[in-house]
């Protein structure tokens, strides 16, 4: 469970991996951004690739921003205009996705280096512990948070991730980690026959720019129903008026080519 020096930020920073292995599974999560850079994990017929889209540099992670693998932060997706009003006080953010703030803004929790705190491996599971104490007016939100982020692995094949953050005084807060996956690996074509199930009875809506509407809508009837197992193919090319706002079809909104995230892109509400 020691780390090894992954790279050197271009400021001079080092940049650690810790590589987690239970199971028949194998993680590499680097302190820059808390990145999952790794998941090696054999598929049906024993054979081992990774299953997470990354980079294979460290310099491909600093000068690229499509948040492979990382701890999304301090607000994961958007806020509309930049703009929040809480207990009475508004609050300005930057506006770094056209006229939305977007994963913490300019400078969100994927672009600063974490302090491992704890590293264990234990009968049946391997982990890391990452730290990162976010100062009073960061990016403009309101409050110190201190936050941290545990990664595990089991013999179970499973890898969870614990997030606890305290602050000391109100805030908004919505972590994630932001992993792009292909179960047929990395590098092996687009996931359009992969067989998603989700178990959402209603969706929530976006407007052109990927802000949710304020509607639960039914998935019944529409190309977002995988209420019953189906490929992700089928009814994407479809002029149903959220698909092509989500797969950068349109000139608004962000140009995102269709991934499996932990935040699927139908917003799934049940």
């Amino acid at each position: 469970m020691k780390p090894q020096l992954y790279g050197t930020t271009s400021s001079g920073q080092p940049v650690d991996v810790y590589t987690l292995t239970a199971g028949k599974i194998e993680v590499k999560v680097l302190t820059l951004g808390g990145i999952i850079s790794s998941v090696q994990a054999p598929d049906r017929r024993g054979a081992v690739s990774n299953i997470v889209l990354g980079f294979d540099s460290l310099r491909e992670y600093e000068s690229n921003a499509p948040y492979f693998g990382c701890i999304a932060g301090r607000f994961a997706n958007r806020i509309a205009r930049g703009q929040f009003t809480l207990d009475g006080q508004a609050y300005t953010l930057a506006n770094n996705d056209g006229q939305n703030h977007l994963h913490g803004g300019a400078r969100g929790f994927d672009k600063h280096i974490w302090e491992a705190v704890r590293a264990f491996a234990e009968t049946g599971a391997a982990g890391v512990e990452l730290h990162r104490l976010s100062p009073h007016g960061e990016e403009n939100y309101p409050g110190t948070l201190d936050t941290s982020v545990t990664y595990t692995v089991t013999a179970q094949n499973e890898i969870r991730i614990d997030y606890r953050a305290t602050t000391d005084r109100a805030t908004v807060i919505n972590l994630t980690n932001h992993s792009y996956w292909n179960l047929a690996s990395e590098g092996e074509g687009s996931i359009y026959n992969h067989v998603l199930h989700l178990n959402a009875d209603h969706y929530t809506p976006d407007d052109a720019t990927m802000i949710p509407t304020g509607e639960i809508a039914p998935v019944s009837g529409t190309p977002l129903d995988f209420r019953r197992p189906k490929r992700i193919a089928d009814g994407l090319r479809s002029d149903y008026e959220q698909i092509p706002w989500h797969t950068g079809s349109t000139t608004t909104g962000s140009s995102t080519a269709p991934h499996l995230m932990t935040a699927a892109w139908c917003w799934p509400h049940r």
